[in-house]
């Protein structure tokens, strides 16, 4: 008989060895789970020992408590959980292991690790556990088990403290354990609501292909949930619960290794087995493969062929995957498959020679997913769908039709359009590096040619014909990319105009602020990465601002305007309408020293020959209070509206003239008045319409796209 009292590790030190093996935080049931998988695991070796006919019992009891300082009587406190199995019990071989951390001798899948879980989840773990004992007066033995990694246990170096060990009458083996005191704030919270048909329908989800492939033999399995004491709900699993497989297919995967440089697919091979199911889409989230390690979902891997929430009539589709090859790849803990990919062949670019064949990750996703799309005709009407997707995305973003034919096996249904354009992008730049390397080469060669040569010329020639039938290859992917933006852009710009977009559905006005932000976002201070080239190419290239106060604006990290001024710039700086340097300014642009660039956006609504003088009011401000380094003298306007009236301008400011073949109004100069000792300066100012800015962008960008579209036939 063993002595009672905390057991010590030999050769282990705990309050290390507990942080190697984390805590799942995916889920707060997984403590729950664990000892459920105990139990079911008991159950079985009972039956195969004693060759026993029993079904079997395993009760999970979640006991909540009501709280008497809180008015919410949904919300509960939680008391303790409770699971009860007829299994083995904790007889003597099966109480070494328990008490030995990483003791896999019931197999290679069990780790022996479980229990941490439920170390990290609970202060206090109790197993009271009833077992046959041939030696015993009475054939049955009781241990009583508690389990912590509170301090009073780490201190002795344990994790395991053996309170009780008796002869006891019993008919039959039965444990109990008892999870008491959650560690975990957030699970304190999830229990708070936790319901007896939340727990059923979690562990179907979990165990469902364990309980497919037992479906006529589980054990009696029951789920009741108390509140202070008293039974407010009790449900049971049976077999009408378990959905019936849909489809079953075995899998033959082959092994891979290292040979030289290359990995290689060998003749050996792993069977696997998929199960299919066919869920209404109200019972099941999303469509999934999942691996299966011991009859419990352990991994989710990838589905090419479907969006995790695709329905298809109604339903959604989860394919299971098993075998023992994933069985053995469990690790410490219970779910974690360890499976190589390709990349685990590489460190540092250097192949790795592994010992050991192995089956690769993607071998298992492709040659699943291969045959998923084998059994369901449904999923591959998706595939012309997305097929129909791919080619919008090529009109909507120029994309090379060459390239998009290269990735026809590479392009999934379950592709979203970002994982697409990636896929089209990345296998673009494949070629550009290519042809990067092609040109370095071409370069070379000018090296090696000799001036003296009589067939220099004509070697010149050749060399610089095959240079530049590279370049425009060379370029056109990120010239494709940059032109499709900006089509996209334009297209924005026409529907803004005609009012086609959600916002202005109900007719309502075009604000300021929408054109604003679609030129040049607002309160930002990155010309190159705005749509300035709408107004001109030339202005992402320039140093600005947009919609900033004068007062704080910089150029070259210092403020543009003076911070001390005298008396009569003071006076001037409030004269105009309230305090100058707080006003806002449009956009603001600096093409390169003394010069500036004004621009004022208005509502399409906006009558803008009331506005003609703003642009003036700025332009004075500047070149009067400035600082003297940047020696702003020269400006140029630019006012931008819809509403725009040639007559109306010249009324109220003669010097305006029409452009009339260009469709512009512009004013070839203004004097600015210069005060405080500051120089004149002199203003240029055009007024256009948003219509012909969109008109002229679109005209710009047409060239460009009827090129690309001539190298890419």
């Amino acid at each position: 008989m063993a002595e009672t009292g905390f057991i010590k590790g030999i050769g282990i030190w705990y309050q290390r060895e507990l942080n190697t093996i984390k805590k799942k935080d995916d889920f707060y049931l997984q403590p729950i789970f664990e000892a459920f998988t105990n139990a079911l695991e008991s159950i079985a070796i009972q039956k195969e020992r004693y060759n026993s006919e029993e079904q079997g019992e395993i009760t999970i009891s979640v006991y909540l408590t009501k709280n008497l300082f809180s008015k919410d009587t949904t919300t509960y406190d939680f008391q303790k959980v409770v699971v009860e199995d007829t299994g083995l019990g904790f007889e003597d071989s099966e109480f070494e292991r328990f008490i030995n951390l990483r003791d896999d001798r019931k197999g290679f899948s069990n780790k022996g690790t479980g229990r941490v879980q439920f170390l990290h989840a609970f202060d206090k773990t109790t197993f009271e556990s009833i077992y046959k004992d041939e030696n015993s007066s009475t054939g049955f033995k009781q241990r009583k088990i508690t389990l912590s990694k509170c301090e009073a246990f780490i201190v002795q170096n344990a994790i395991i403290r053996l309170d009780e060990e008796k002869e006891i009458k019993a008919d039959a083996p039965r444990t109990i354990v008892i999870f008491e005191t959650l560690l975990n704030q957030k699970d304190k919270e999830l229990f708070k609501t936790i319901t007896a048909s939340e727990i059923k329908e979690e562990l179907i989800r979990h165990y469902l292909a364990g309980f497919c492939e037992k479906r006529n033999h589980l054990p009696f399995i029951k789920i009741i949930l108390f509140i202070d004491n008293v039974i407010k709900n009790e449900l049971e699993i049976i077999t009408a619960d378990i959905p019936v497989p849909h489809q079953e297919k075995e899998i033959d995967i082959h092994f891979s290794r290292i040979d030289g440089n290359n990995i290689v697919k060998l003749s050996n091979k792993e069977s696997f087995n998929l199960k299919s199911f066919i869920v209404p889409g109200s019972e099941l989230d999303k469509n999934g493969l999942k691996l299966v390690s011991k009859g419990e979902i352990a991994k989710n891997i990838k589905l090419d062929n479907l969006l995790p929430t695709d329905q298809i009539n109604g339903n959604r589709y989860l394919f299971l995957l098993s075998g023992k090859y994933i069985d053995e790849r469990d690790s410490d803990t219970r779910g974690n498959i360890n499976l190589y990919k390709k990349k685990d062949f590489k460190i540092n670019d250097e192949f790795v020679l592994f010992s050991e064949e192995e089956i690769l990750l993607e071998d298992i996703e492709e040659k699943s997913n291969q045959v998923i799309v084998s059994l369901y005709k449904e999923i591959e009407e998706k595939s012309k769908e997305k097929e129909k997707s791919i080619e919008e995305l090529q009109k909507m973003f120029l994309l090379n039709p060459k390239t998009i034919k290269s990735l026809q096996n590479k392009i999934h249904i379950g592709d979203t359009d970002d994982i697409i354009l990636r896929k089209v992008y990345e296998a673009d730049a494949k070629i550009v590096a290519s042809k990067d390397a092609e040109i370095k080469q071409k370069i070379k060669y000018l090296d090696t040619l000799d001036t003296t040569e009589e067939n220099y010329q004509e070697k010149l020639s050749q060399y610089v014909d095959e240079f530049v039938k590279v370049i425009p290859i060379q370029n056109r992917t990120a010239l494709t990319q940059y032109i499709a933006r900006r089509k996209m852009v334009l297209d924005l710009f026409y529907k803004i105009l005609r009012k086609e977009i959600e916002k202005l559905q109900n007719n309502e006005r075009i604000d300021e602020d929408l054109m604003h932000n679609l030129i040049f976002q607002q309160s930002k201070s990155e010309p190159e990465n705005s749509d300035l080239w709408l107004i001109n190419e030339e202005f992402i290239y320039f140093k600005g601002t947009s919609e900033s106060q004068l007062g704080n604006l910089e150029l070259e990290g210092e403020k543009i305007l003076k911070e001390k001024l005298s008396k009569e710039e003071e006076a001037y700086r409030l004269k105009q309408k309230g305090d100058a340097k707080q006003k806002r300014t449009d956009i603001l642009l600096f093409p390169k020293e003394g010069k500036c660039i004004i621009i004022e956006l208005k509502a399409p609504d906006v009558n803008v020959s009331e506005h003609l003088n703003q642009i003036n009011r700025y332009a004075s401000l500047i070149n009067n209070l400035s600082k003297d380094k940047f020696n702003f003298t020269t400006y140029y306007g630019y006012l931008i509206g819809e509403n725009i009236d040639i007559d109306d301008i010249e009324d109220n400011d003669t010097d305006f003239k029409s452009a009339h073949s260009l469709n512009f109004i512009f004013r070839p100069f203004k004097r600015i008045a210069g005060k405080f000792g500051n120089m004149d300066g002199a203003l240029y100012t055009e007024i256009i319409k948003y219509s012909t800015l969109l008109e002229r962008a679109t005209q710009r960008n047409k060239i460009f796209i009827d090129k690309l579209e001539g190298t890419q036939q």
